[in-house]
């Protein structure tokens, strides 16, 4: 484990932000984090209780929320989807918060609910039913089904059709459950009960589910010598009302009270937490006193009742069938720790069966299996979530420096109070980075490393990162946290790899994954300063693929009873099958009559029609010297199906052509009557046929590369507009030095180092802002707000300033998620 980055509050005299008591934070499976500290105010003397957001790529870009809660925040909970939080406080007060108009760093609550007066400890949001499993033994499986199987598991509450109930639920301090539904009109439902008939304090509470929809709730008054509750709730809607169902479980006693010689050595239960929020049946449990704790695993298993052996003759039935009944079992504890200050427990839901358990620990696969356990001297342990023996430590930045090169960890003295612990921990979504903010409001994030520190071949280890990177990739989470682990030496080896598993997948699944795999491919060529050209040519494929749909979509059959094939599918047929480099030779098997459009919809998409016309340009253009990985678009060159693609679209531009001249990209040829459209449509066939058959890509032949080098001297080679070079800090966090940042201030270093190929890339202050969806000039300093992507840097104007169906389309399809599936962020109007 090894610090990544620490960031930190500016000091200002007037108001500083002190962590809250207590402290919480939660990550969202989108790398967003979410923290919450007191402002304080030295005129006014009262506090202020903030939420933060953070997104993990640009963490000093951090939007703070005024949350308008009157008492301290006690919880805080992203949804599933990872782009809703909930917050609830000491009142008794619960919020939902949703992004504004889709960005990262514009947060608005629209929805709340309260259980007046009464704190709440625990909150979660209702299970929507859907549970994978990660299976390590098949991690060699070709099919990603098998690796990642989809579980069994029912949502907390189903709609008509079985679809998932959206809602909430959280206990609160006196013993009352309370929970929340949001019907598909967007109103609330709101009930509570309370968990027992004697209803008593509860000072720590966790919420598990179960497969079978229930919701089981943990409870302990926070005295170690009164047992732990275990409470069912079953949640149902009765004629438009919520009616809540508690039921008693089996409850446990800490073995440590148990214990002779430990009797009343813990006093106080300090933390309760379910292993995972779909395991009821494993708890961990940790006791705590002033100056140590230690930590217990519990859990559940059927056990045989003996019976007596006067029954067993009298009644043969239950001689044979021996009665059950549910028992909590301790399963392991720690022998006497330091204190513990703050539990964070995996989100990656591993399979523990034996022979998962069994090859994880052979090829050393840790993700998933260990939890962290902060202590009050600012250190870090790692323990298996099972037999909590540990698996890796990480010292506080005040243990390291006062500790010789050669003194043992246990003769340093203690630091008399200054030094920083943990008030709350956080595991990432693949359990690959930690993060941590202690008592001073800092926040750490640290890499842990997939097979904790074991040194293994490269082999291994690439393959612990492709397995993660696959799981990702049929979630749809963010994969953020393994770019972290990506050496610059690694990336070529990954994209292939993942290529290759993408490649074994059914022809469905494929398609589902077209768009995910080419975003996945960028980010990690982005790492390494060898590929950094290949993430464009990345970046630029998406474009086209995106643009390709769009303008296919527009096409409409001619005849209502048209056969199954939709004119784009035709299309597409007819220009694979038709290999002539004449381009009104292909246009004439095509039904002109599915390519009418309104004059005003092809003049609006003309932006769209330009950037392909300039690709293709460039891309010939480039041909002869393709020798040069440094340039972008080499990666075309040998890419038929994407050369397929361009082809298909210089035919139906050359159609629309046809109907409305001003939608045609627009060339500078050097003489008047020369056909560019036809000129370039020639070379790219021929291009297209050298690649076709990809098993057996031919060179293209001399008289095609003497045409390309003639082409500079026919027509104006534009300037194709790459995207940016990544302003975000996974890329600067390589050589393993810790970087120190302040929230609030933007972060810059010089970038990949070698001078070449910053200078393709990067902006010379005079030069044109572009609009990379739009394909627009934005000019020298834009004027209107935009918002770029937090992961490929791809900036956008917030307003459209297109009036026609076609391109509100078109911009529709953007306004959630970027090209690459990153979330929006708000940048500032640059004004010089």
């Amino acid at each position: 484990m090894d610090v990544a980055y620490v960031c930190e509050w500016e000091k200002r005299p007037k108001s500083n932000h002190c962590p809250s008591i207590p402290l919480v934070c939660a990550w969202s499976c989108r790398n967003l984090v979410a923290f919450t500290t007191d402002l304080k105010n030295e005129e006014e003397k009262d506090l202020t209780h903030m939420i933060h957001i953070i997104d993990t790529e640009h963490p000093w870009d951090i939007y703070s929320i005024n949350s308008g809660h009157n008492e301290v925040i006690t919880c805080l909970e992203w949804d599933q989807s990872g782009s809703r939080l909930l917050s609830a406080d000491a009142d008794g007060q619960i919020k939902c918060w949703g992004m504004a108009e889709h960005l990262v760093n514009g947060w608005e609550s629209s929805l709340g609910s309260a259980v007046e007066g009464d704190p709440i400890v625990a909150l979660s949001w209702l299970h929507n039913g859907v549970k994978l499993a990660l299976h390590v033994e098949k991690s060699g499986s070709s099919n990603f089904g098998e690796k990642f199987s989809r579980v069994k598991f029912s949502p907390s509450l189903t709609l008509f059709g079985g679809k998932p109930m959206e809602g909430w639920m959280a206990v609160t301090v006196s013993g009352l459950v309370s929970v929340s539904l949001l019907k598909p009109n967007g109103t609330l439902l709101t009930a509570s009960e309370s968990l027992c008939r004697l209803r008593g304090r509860v000072a720590l509470a966790d919420i598990a589910f179960t497969g079978g929809g229930n919701i089981v709730v943990a409870a302990t008054d926070g005295s170690s010598s009164s047992p732990v509750q275990f409470y069912k709730v079953c949640v149902g809607v009765v004629n438009e009302k919520c009616r809540i169902d508690t039921e008693l479980l089996p409850s446990l006693f800490m073995r440590c009270t148990t214990d002779p010689a430990r009797k009343d050595k813990y006093p106080a239960v300090t933390h309760l937490k379910f292993l995972t929020r779909e395991n009821s049946e494993q708890v961990l449990l940790c006791a705590s006193s002033q100056l140590g704790s230690i930590v217990e695993c519990w859990s559940l298993r059927k056990e045989g009742l003996p019976v007596n052996n006067i029954f067993q003759h009298r009644s043969p039935v239950v001689g044979e069938k021996q009665p059950m009944i549910l028992k909590w079992r301790i399963l392991s504890a720690t022998s006497d720790l330091d204190r513990v200050s703050a539990v964070a427990l995996p989100k990656l839901p591993i399979s523990i069966s034996n022979t998962d358990l069994k090859v994880a620990s052979d090829t050393k696969f840790c993700p998933g299996l260990g939890l962290a356990l902060a202590f009050h001297d600012g250190s870090i342990h790692i323990v298996h979530r099972l037999s909590l023996q540990t698996m890796g430590v990480f010292y506080g930045s005040s243990a390291s420096s006062q500790r010789g090169p050669d003194e043992p960890a246990l003769k340093r003295q203690r630091p008399a109070g200054t030094a920083g612990h943990f008030k709350a921990l956080q595991l990432s979504w693949t359990s690959l980075a930690l993060v941590g903010i202690d008592n001073h409001g800092k926040l750490h994030m640290l890499r842990v490393s997939p097979s904790m520190g074991h040194t293994l071949d490269m082999n291994t280890s690439l393959r612990h990162l492709l397995f993660l990177l696959e799981y990702c990739m049929v979630t749809g989470y963010d994969w953020w946290d393994i770019l972290l682990h990506v050496q610059p030496s690694m990336v070529h080896n990954l994209v292939d790899k993942l290529h290759e598993e993408y490649m074994r997948q059914n022809q469905a699944l494929q398609q589902v994954l077209s768009t995910r795999i080419v975003a996945m491919k960028a980010s990690l060529c982005k790492l390494s300063s060898a590929t950094v050209a290949r993430a464009c040519d990345y970046h630029a494929k998406l474009l086209l693929i995106a643009i390709s749909s769009t303008l296919k979509s527009l096409l409409r059959p001619h005849v209502l009873n048209t056969p199954d094939k939709s004119p784009g599918d035709r299309l597409a047929e007819i220009c694979v099958k038709n290999t002539d480099t004449d381009i009104d030779k292909v246009m004439i098997n095509l039904k002109t009559e599915e390519f009418v459009l309104d004059a005003s919809t092809l003049q609006s998409l003309q932006q769209l029609i330009q950037w392909v016309g300039d690709l293709v340009l460039y891309l010939l253009a480039s041909l002869p010297n393709q020798g040069s990985l440094v340039r972008p678009g080499f990666g075309f060159l040998r890419d038929g199906p994407s050369l397929g693609m361009l082809r298909e679209m210089m035919v139906v531009i050359r159609i629309w052509g046809l109907l409305k001249p001003g939608c045609l990209p627009i060339y500078t040829a050097t003489s008047d009557n020369q056909d560019s459209m036809s000129l370039l449509f020639r070379l790219l066939t021929k291009l297209w046929l050298c690649s076709r058959d990809e098993n057996h890509p031919s060179e293209p032949d001399d008289s095609l590369i003497d045409e390309c080098c003639l082409l500079p001297s026919q027509l104006l080679v534009p300037n194709m507009d790459w995207l940016p070079v990544n302003d975000g800090v996974v890329s600067k966090l390589q050589n393993k030095q810790p970087l120190r940042l302040q929230f609030g201030k933007p972060y810059s270093l010089p970038g990949l180092g070698s001078g070449a190929l910053v200078e393709i890339f990067s902006r010379t202050p005079g030069s044109q802002r572009m609009d990379n969806l739009r394909c627009l000039h934005l000019g020298v300093c834009p004027t209107e707000d935009s918002k770029a992507c937090t992961r490929c840097g791809c900036v956008t104007m917030l307003r459209s300033p297109n009036k026609t169906t076609a391109l509100k389309q078109w911009e529709q399809r953007w306004i959630k998620n970027c090209l690459c599936g990153g979330l929006w962020r708000r940048i500032p109007t640059t004004v010089s």
